[in-house]
């Protein structure tokens, strides 16, 4: 449970510091107060609401986890703390929001009465399946077999699906497949020899410039003899300028070597293939890129060859996996209806104590999805979810949050409700009252009321006020919760009766 919430600066609120007992804890107050403020702080820590408190932090009791990554044994703490980014503690240790969701989401729920989307098949059908496999011993492997076959059956009409695309312009691709096979053969690069030509043409561009500088220079080669003489008579040694001279030579040397290597070349035809290799160059990259994309075009010219082949054994395959699928999906099927005749009992014995009767729970066959072929239909003494009042329609919404969450939320879980008892008239509000406080037998429950049946049902009950510009927040002792409950009765000016009718809801 929730034993303690801290918040600080947060919206109306400064500075809060709270204390929870087990069971029914209710937040009343006069409208603009605060409470939807509160209420989404403490949901906000768990990480499921986007908030920007300074600083909020939760102490958790008595939770039975185990978790030696954050040393957690029964007992830790939730921080959240705001500054330039919103960052989030696990027992003083970082932890991300969506980690957070994932560790949290075993003993904590917010429940949405406005929100619809528990009743969409899909969501149902997901619960189905969590409960399959806590009631059914081989719920799950059949489950896993459903969903092995499903992907695989996904995958081979996908490729199916591509290749009777394919067929219906199959010789337009391998023309073009040729085509572009073709243009790169022809050229037939090799990897390095664009670079090789470019040095070569560099080479012959410089050719008579650097034979002319030669022969400028070539007199005076020719008398370097006469320099290391010079030397020796000096009585130094000229080694070190004839290795220079000689190195000299040498590269000369390898220059006309090299050109003369060359003299049968055409240059009007290194020209062009200089041409064709930048061509390439410039469409696909680089010349490795141009071999690699001919490499996939000769690869999907063969699979084009081999499609007939290929899509008789894919269309064996599809009818396999087909039957298979049909043989399973029956199977959990039938699993379901027995998973979903456990959630219609558990929720007709809610719906009794709210004053509804006879719901039923059906699975429509449909075509083939991800969730099998089953659809869920809710209908409440045959009428269907559409056509129900608002107030049956909430009242069945929260026997169903309420039934799912015996089994989604462990033993000391805790359940937030949103507007739980809003717009209900006295008679709804106290059904409300008495299923929540059954339930708050096994989970500690957190929730607005705007009625004083539910209020008056209450562990803890909190008053939420607004003074100027700051919102404050109580824990109310008997006295003054008669007189906030007479407040929800008669309004701000409470009378005698009103009274009357607080205390009695009290003491019932």
């Amino acid at each position: 449970m929730i034993e303690r919430f801290y918040l600080e600066d947060y919206l109306s609120f400064n500075k809060i510091e709270l204390g929870f007992k087990n069971g029914l804890i209710i937040f009343s107050g006069p409208s603009g107060a605060g409470k939807s403020i509160l209420f989404n702080s403490i949901v906000g820590s768990f990480g499921f609401k986007e908030i920007k408190a300074k600083l909020s932090e939760l102490t958790i009791s008595g939770s039975k986890i185990k978790n030696e990554d954050y040393l957690i044994d029964d007992d830790f703490s939730i921080k959240q703390i705001t500054t330039t980014k919103t960052r989030h503690f696990l027992n003083n240790q970082t932890i991300s929001k969506s980690d957070l969701q994932e560790f949290t989401k075993s003993f904590f729920k917010h429940l949405h009465l406005k929100d619809t989307s528990d009743f969409e098949s899909d969501n149902v059908i997901s619960f189905l399946d969590f409960l399959g496999a806590l009631k059914f011993e081989n719920y799950s492997l059949i489950h896993e077999q459903f969903q092995t076959i499903y992907k695989e059956l996904k995958e081979i009409k996908h490729k199916l699906q591509k290749i009777y695309k394919d067929e219906q312009d199959i010789e337009n691709l391998k023309e073009f497949a040729r085509f572009e096979i073709d243009k790169i053969a022809k050229i037939n690069p090799k990897i390095g020899e664009y670079e090789e030509l470019k040095e070569l043409k560099e080479l012959m561009n410089k050719k008579e410039k650097v034979q002319k500088v030669l022969l400028e220079v070539k007199p005076f080669l020719d008398n370097t003899h006469k320099i290391s003489q010079a030397l020796n008579m000096l009585e130094l040694d000229s080694s070190f300028f004839d290795d220079a001279i000689n190195e000299v030579h040498n590269q000369f040397e390898k220059f006309y070597d090299k050109i003369n290597s060359y003299d049968d070349m055409n240059i009007e035809e290194t020209l062009d293939r200089i041409e064709e290799l930048a061509s390439l160059q410039k469409k696909y990259g680089s010349i490795e890129e141009a071999i690699n994309y001919k490499k996939i075009k000769e690869k999907e010219l063969e699979e084009y060859d081999n499609i007939s082949f290929e899509k008789a054994i894919l269309e064996k395959n599809y009818k396999k996996y087909s039957l298979e699928i049909e043989k399973v999906g029956l199977e959990l099927t039938n699993l379901r209806k027995d998973a979903l005749a456990i959630l219609e009992t558990d929720m007709n014995i809610f719906l009794r104590d709210l004053y509804l009767t006879n719901l039923t729970i059906t699975l429509n066959n449909i075509e083939l999805t991800k969730n099998g072929y089953d659809e869920v239909l809710f209908a409440l003494n045959n009428t269907e979810l559409k056509k129900l009042s608002s107030g049956e329609f909430n009242r069945l919404r929260l026997a169903l949050l309420t039934a799912r969450s015996i089994y989604e939320c462990d033993q000391n879980g805790i359940l937030f409700l949103d507007e739980i008892d809003a717009n209900l008239s006295g008679k709804e509000s106290e059904s409300i009252a008495k299923v929540l406080k059954t339930l708050s037998k096994n989970y500690q429950i957190f929730a607005i009321s705007h009625q004083p049946q539910l209020s008056s049902t209450a562990d803890q009950h909190f008053l939420v006020e607004k003074i100027g510009e700051v919102s404050k927040v109580r824990e109310l002792n008997d006295e003054e919760r008669i007189a906030e409950i007479s407040r929800m009765i008669s309004g701000e000016n409470i009378t005698e009766e009103a009274t009357l009718f607080a205390k009695t809801l009290l003491n019932h």
